[in-house]
């Protein structure tokens, strides 16, 4: 119980942070002597869409529950990122991130499911965001890259700048009720990494040279 409640939290916190975020950002330009409204729309365009990501996360954990296989269809890689890195944009932007990105996985498909695979990458930038927060003598960048592995997967690595995890710490990072944050569950990276293994690849840290923290994920590419 206590781990599907944790899952059900971790999942439905991001879409419902940025939801109110969204509203908060209308409130505001509709606020505006006069009024923004193509700038309004937007922010309410947003709040949509991320109403219909919470949505679908419900329906994925219900999925879950009666012990549904993941919706897999082929997917480019390329594409759920541009996708992830849309949602995050505010975010990014809020911490003052520089955002970097390098995508060179080409034509490769792989089979996935996008929103599952969305969730591991949206946990991952904003772990990477987190870990960037008291970043002040340095610029704080974000660089978000994929490529086609020599193990015939397409490989995502998300990189950030922060000050980087201990070496002991690092080594129980995705035990699940593991954090290093304050206010944190504990099961953010090890439900990525279950994500992840789910769809035949796998999820690792490294250090980023020369400061920061670098983390990896595969996904086997569709044959036929």
């Amino acid at each position: 119980m206590g781990e599907l409640v944790a899952s059900l939290s971790h999942e439905l916190r991001q879409p419902v942070a940025a939801i109110v975020m969204n509203g908060s950002a209308t409130l505001r330009w509709l606020s505006r002597e006069p009024p923004d409204l193509e700038e309004a729309r937007d922010a309410a365009t947003r709040i949509v869409r991320e109403g219909q990501r919470a949505d679908e996360v419900i329906r994925g954990l219900r999925a879950l529950a009666k012990k549904s296989g993941l919706q897999m269809t082929a997917l480019d890689v390329d594409d759920v990122v541009n996708e992830v890195l849309a949602l995050a944009r505010g975010e990014l932007h809020r911490h003052g991130v520089t955002l970097r990105v390098d995508l060179a996985t080409g034509s490769w498909p792989v089979r996935g499911d996008r929103v599952q695979l969305q969730q591991v990458l949206l946990n991952l930038i904003l772990n990477g965001i987190d870990a960037m927060r008291a970043v002040t003598a340095h610029t704080r960048e974000l660089t978000v890259s994929s490529t086609l592995a020599e193990t015939g997967s397409v490989r995502v690595s998300v990189e950030d700048t922060g000050a980087g995890l201990d070496p002991e710490l690092a080594q129980r990072i995705f035990e699940p009720f593991f954090t290093t944050k304050a206010d944190g569950l504990g099961m953010g990276l090890s439900i990525c990494r279950s994500i992840i293994e789910a769809h035949g690849g796998q999820l690792w840290m490294s250090p980023r040279i020369p400061r920061g923290t670098a983390f990896h994920f595969t996904v086997p590419v569709s044959v036929g």
